[in-house]
């Protein structure tokens, strides 16, 4: 069997599924949070197992990082599949108080149901969960309206669960991003790795780019600067056309000796972070089934 590109499950993700396994009966409400890029790969596999009856809302975050046409189509098939989806720009607080307000919503029927049965009326207990680096820290600051915890675009920064508390109405309990013990589906980790919504240390930053390059060539999606591919050209000056389907290796040395004198891995890591940044487009790594 062919070794996995991307291999994971570092100890303090194993430690935090542990500790997230033992709070979950404390909170009342989910909320998921994924990235817009890739609203399916970044959707964990344990989800429902762990929701059981517990009220559930699904959070996409970095709406701005693909454009109002790809929003729209998948809002739509989220909703065909009974979900309603809050987009959101954590980093921003774009769709923040949507969220919040629905958050409140859940709590005020939850302590309707508790009095109804005589019991005390509290705060909602609200968890966040979702994979590293989607945007838990910076959706909880927005939330509390200051930076309770620490919030940075990369995986892994959040250690341990805390308790926050927002306003009277809602308590909020931050995760670390956690990842499946195993890897079923090595394209879905790929794009996870695109997107830097798993560590580094996971993966070849060069195996990664190469895979990126393989999957624009069959995104060809469209937007105000052309296609993906004239995007790459423009921007790097070295032509991405039918001559280098399959050779994407000999497309980043090209580009490698025209701006990282050769060196390929640095230049692997600059075409990544130009993809991060939107610097080559707003699109999604993913489409609607």
């Amino acid at each position: 069997m062919k070794n996995p590109i991307i291999q994971w499950y570092p100890g303090h993700i194993a430690k935090a599924e542990k500790q997230l396994k033992q709070n979950l009966s404390k909170v009342d409400l989910i909320l998921e949070v994924r990235d817009a890029r890739i609203p399916l790969s970044t959707s964990h596999p344990n989800l429902n197992k762990w929701i059981k009856n517990k009220k559930h809302l699904l959070i996409i975050n970095r709406r701005d990082m693909i454009l109002e046409a790809s929003l729209n189509i998948w809002d739509k098939w989220f909703r065909v599949q009974g979900q309603k989806p809050f987009w959101c720009n954590a980093k921003l607080g774009t769709g923040v108080k949507q969220i919040q307000t629905a958050a409140i919503r859940a709590g005020f029927e939850l302590n309707q149901r508790r009095k109804s049965r005589g019991m005390r009326v509290r705060a909602v207990r609200a968890l966040t969960l979702g994979f590293p680096n989607v945007g838990k820290s910076a959706l909880i600051n927005r939330l509390v309206n200051k930076n309770v915890v620490e919030s940075a675009r990369r995986a892994g920064v959040t250690k341990s669960l805390r308790w926050i508390r927002v306003g009277e109405q809602l308590d909020l309990l931050d995760a670390p991003g956690v990842l499946p013990p195993s890897i079923k589906n090595q394209h879905s980790a790929i794009k996870l790795a695109i997107c830097d919504d798993i560590g580094q240390a996971a993966y070849d930053i060069e195996t990664i780019a190469i895979n990126f390059l393989n999957m624009v060539e069959t995104l060809q999606v469209h937007n105000k600067s052309g296609t993906i591919l004239d995007v790459l050209e423009n921007r790097y000056g070295v032509p991405f056309s039918k001559r280098y389907v399959g050779e994407e290796q000999l497309w980043l040395k090209l580009v490698a000796d025209r701006h990282t004198s050769g060196d390929v891995r640095r230049m692997a890591q600059r075409v990544l972070d130009d993809f991060r940044k939107n610097l080559l487009g707003h699109f999604p790594l993913e489409h609607p089934k």
